[in-house]
């Protein structure tokens, strides 16, 4: 004899299969999320190290005898590396909420209209003393001990 009906046991292998479908589907959801609030972090980390790591390749760069100097102007204070004995050199500095630089005569004034942008930030605080140097913004805060032996405060 035939049987006509269907068993059960068919209908549990499908719910089965749809449950081990449905929990996948949902690992790999959460899995993404996760993952993208991961590189997120990450490159927000990566942009903070990146400008502190700009700072103190910029000083170490023109580090020599009586090259960094902070100049406090109408905008705040400024760091200044000169370059070499040609009387110019970066003028480092915080100008509507962005940091910025330009490359010009070591003595001549700031002009923010023809800075250079390097990264946004509301904290500039540049501190020069015995040859240590501390800049501070929203990224976080670099120490650069000058090596060239006399610094200019």
């Amino acid at each position: 004899m035939k049987k006509t009906g269907r068993s059960p046991m068919g209908l549990f292998m499908i719910g089965i299969m749809a449950l081990f479908l449905a929990g996948f589907l949902m690992l790999v959801l959460f899995g993404a999320g996760s993952y993208r609030n991961t590189v997120a972090g990450q490159q927000d980390n990566m942009q903070a190290r990146a400008l502190l790591a700009y700072l103190s390749a910029s000083v170490k760069g023109g580090d020599s005898e009586n090259a960094v100097s902070v100049r406090v102007g109408q905008a705040g204070p400024a760091l200044l590396v000169a370059d070499g004995d040609t009387g110019y050199g970066l003028h480092i500095y915080q100008a509507g909420g962005k940091l910025v630089e330009e490359y010009k005569a070591m003595d001549a004034p700031e002009d923010p209209n023809e800075a250079h942008e390097i990264a946004e930030t509301q904290i500039f605080d540049v501190t020069l003393e015995n040859g240590l140097l501390t800049v501070q913004t929203d990224a976080g805060r670099v120490l650069v001990h000058l090596r060239s032996g006399e610094v200019t405060p």
